[in-house]
């Protein structure tokens, strides 16, 4: 086998002098060094800004440099110097830019005018923002006079609340529920989950529990590119003798080994802290089988301790007084074939009981999961299967324990707070009513999978997309992209140019806002905006950048000058005067969530965030028979391909330790050791004897999916690499396009992009099939 081109396995640790210097590389790269180094001390501080990049809590008592490589790569790619005006639309082409790859796009630097999209020329001509506002206003009063339907509103998760809360009464006065967002296409298995089982749609784990635990189980969820700063937490864990047990298909740095890079002396000495005290490297779609397997040897183990005349290792005082089915589960459990849950977990039963003795061991234990356990057909199950496994201790409700999903972007737990939800019955509707003085829509809005059908079949008229990169970001991306341009409005709310902004519809708009690290000036002077925390913790942001561009506009007066110009009716919102005061929409916040947002202005500099109630912690179930609820699971595999066919691989798309969601900073994946592209495919030594495809050969991938689609990606350069035989590893969002819309997770449509059946082939029998 011939080498591959761009790799070459890394051997440093996470964090470290490898981050030090990916950073420095990549601050010069961007400009402003002094000045942005300076703003990087006021990063997720608490009279600082909060990171626009992941979501994980921001502590108290903060470090000095309360930020990581890739949050510092946020900040610098939003502070950048270059800039994308009106000059350099003249110059280019939509068509032209089509072609240009996601880092390209995003690196030509801020937008610095609206634009208004010309067909005729193929590209993006400065507009006024009252032209704009006013032809927005009148085809969207055009489209809601014919179907208010026909209209989605998306928010990706960057968006403040008080924008969020605007944004979502917007859709409402309309006529509509249709508010996908981000949380759509990754934890949202996560909010139908956890409500059947604990009775509230987040976790309930707080910081200072990773203080308190005995024990910390993670799956499925990459810490070293996806929330370094948790690796602080994960250390002093480790480093006060906490067992950390990992399942992940991959063997991830960050999981493995940390260098702290703001300790002097670690990075002296090179000295490294052990993350994970055992790594188990499942099969992909394969938790409900490892969960399952951790169940029966303690449940083996436990009949072996009470027939000794040992103390019980289930709690049952738990499970009799907070639990409702644990019976039927238990059940299952006994009954589960050993042999069924090696093949499908791809563990052992040795390697299953191990991690069970761990368990069994701990008083406390924190469950932590990421994407890897919710994009998948049953993420939702494998959801509430880690809630079984911490139920059988009582891992709920108690100090030092519980259930912890790790969110994604900077906000989106607390979009859905504040009603961005396309499901009304999470929504107090009947206090915006009373607010407002209008009929908010009761029918069940498009979720992102639900939206993209009905762009695809020619049932959506307009797209508002606050934030985000929505078509490079869904499945389905060829049918997407053909049916994009018949939409009649399409506009784009955005700090920079990408992929998402090329297709247009009839009438399109490209609206440059200002960035959350930037000041932001009002009537009333300058404004602060709030966030909410992967723990359920509210925080408050300021800017403290000069903006990108004169001609910028926040977030929420953009929201607030559609709206004006849309709802005309609308006269018992207040508009105007939220913008001109960020406070007024706040206590807006409060009359309408009460409960959650007491005193909402006078907390929200609270120094670690507020909390926001969450029943569940104090074992409290707000589910429908008030019990903490098992389920007993209908498969052993999470993953569409449950077959055996040889050649059928599962695809887990990966994130680079050099982007974040669709947002690429570059083309260094230091901790896999990938270099210089993200065209490759990770594959088992097994899968490629089997298949005779070399290291370093340029491939094909097809997607298995019997519905007369054909979805074929090329120029895949193969790389061997430690992954579990069976499944493949290529990067998001380029491989989207081999996602078939249809998908995913039973019950919350999460797409399931952690296990997609595939078949990788040799370019020659590729093109040989097509032409057939």
């Amino acid at each position: 086998m011939r080498d591959s081109d761009h790799y070459e396995p890394y051997e440093g640790p996470a964090g470290g002098w490898g981050s030090v210097q990916s950073l420095t590389k990549y601050a010069l790269e961007e400009g402003h060094v002094l000045q942005n180094s300076a703003i990087l001390a006021k990063q997720n501080k608490p009279d600082g800004f909060a990171c626009v990049s992941c979501a994980w809590a921001k502590p108290a008592d903060p470090h000095p440099a309360e930020f990581c490589e890739n949050g510092a790569k946020a900040t610098f790619w939003e502070l950048t110097t270059k800039r994308a005006g009106p000059d350099f639309f003249a110059q280019h082409t939509a068509t032209e830019l089509q072609t240009w790859p996601d880092y390209d796009l995003e690196a030509t630097g801020r937008l610095t005018h609206p634009m208004r999209f010309n067909h005729e020329t193929d590209r993006y001509e400065p507009v006024s923002w009252g032209k704009a506002f006013a032809e927005i206003g009148r085809e969207l009063s055009a489209i809601r006079a014919d179907d208010p339907k026909k209209t989605v509103f998306y928010a990706s998760g960057r968006a403040s609340l008080e924008t969020s809360y605007m944004y979502g009464l917007m859709a409402r006065i309309y006529g509509n529920n249709n508010l996908p967002d981000s949380s759509n296409m990754c934890h949202e298995s996560t909010s139908v989950a956890l409500p059947k089982s604990i009775g509230v749609p987040v976790g309930t784990v707080r910081l200072d529990d990773f203080e308190k635990t005995d024990a910390i189980f993670f799956f499925g969820q990459n810490v070293g590119s996806n929330s370094p700063r948790m690796l602080h937490d994960l250390q002093k864990a480790s480093k006060r003798g906490v067992p950390i047990v990992s399942f992940n298909p991959l063997r991830e740095r960050g999981l493995e080994r940390f260098t702290n890079p703001q300790s002097p002396i670690e990075m002296a000495t090179g000295s490294e802290t052990r993350i994970s005290s055992e790594y188990y490297q499942v099969k992909a779609g394969g938790d409900i089988a490892a969960i399952t397997g951790i169940c029966k040897a303690l449940l083996e183990m436990d009949a072996q301790a009470v027939e000794a005349g040992r103390q019980s290792l289930l709690d049952h005082a738990f499970l009799s007084e907070h639990t409702h089915g644990s019976s039927e589960f238990l059940d299952y459990v006994k009954s589960s074939d050993w042999d069924e849950l090696e093949r499908h977990s791809g563990l052992t039963s040795e390697a299953l009981t191990r991690a069970a003795t761990t368990y069994a061991k701990a008083e406390r234990v924190i469950g932590v999961y990421g994407m890897g356990l919710t994009q998948h057909k049953l993420g939702v199950t494998t959801v509430r299967m880690l809630a079984n496994l911490l139920f059988l201790r009582g891992n709920i409700g108690k100090d030092g324990a519980g259930i912890c999903p790790v969110r994604g972007h900077s906000n989106v737990q607390g979009q859905r707070t504040v009603g961005i939800s396309e499901k009304p019955e999470l929504v107090p509707l009947d206090k915006l009513k009373a607010l407002y003085h209008f009929e908010p829509p009761t029918e069940t809005g498009y979720s992102t999978v639900d939206a993209c059908g009905a762009i695809i079949r020619g049932e959506v008229s307009a797209f508002i997309g606050l934030g985000g990169n929505f078509l490079r970001a869904v499945p389905e991306r060829e049918l997407m992209e053909q049916a994009w341009p018949k939409m009649r409005l399409t506009v784009q709310i955005a700090t920079k140019l990408n992929r998402g902004q090329l297709f247009n519809g009839e009438v399109a708009y490209l609206l440059p806002c200002l960035g959350r690290i930037e000041i932001d000036e009002q009537a009333s002077g300058t404004q602060v905006v709030t966030m909410e925390d992967s723990t359920s913790c509210i925080h408050a942001s300021r800017g403290f950048a000069k903006p990108a561009s004169e001609h910028l506009l926040s977030e929420p007066r953009i929201v607030a000058e559609i709206a004006k110009a849309t709802l005309p009716d609308a006269i018992h919102v207040p508009w105007s005067d939220w913008v001109d005061d960020y406070s007024k929409v706040r206590d807006a916040i409060e009359d309408t969530y009460p409960e959650i947002f007491e005193n909402f202005n006078a907390r929200m500099f609270t120094p670690g965030g507020f909390p926001k109630p969450l029943a569940a912690r104090h074992r409290e179930w707000n589910t429908e028979n008030g019990k903490a609820n098992f389920v007993v699971p209908e498969a052993l595999s999470a993953s569409f391909q449950t077959g055996t066919e040889p050649d059928v691989l599962r695809l887990i798309t990966l994130r680079s330790n050099d982007q974040f969601n669709t947002t690429v900073y570059g083309y260094s994946d230091r901790f896999r050791g990938i270099n210089g592209t993200r065209m490759v495919v990770l594959m088992n030594t097994l899968d490629m004897e089997r298949l005779d495809i070399q290291n370093g050969e340029i491939v094909a991938m097809e997607t298995k999916a019997n519905d007369h689609v054909h979805r074929r990606m090329e120029g895949f350069e193969v790389v061997n690499y430690n992954i579990p035989s069976g499944c493949v590893g290529a990067y998001y969002p380029e491989c989207n396009a081999l996602i078939p819309l249809w998908q995913h997770a039973d019950e919350s449509k999460v797409p399931a992009a952690k296990s997609v059946p595939v078949r990788v082939v040799k370019m020659q029998a590729a093109m040989d099939q097509t032409a057939a």
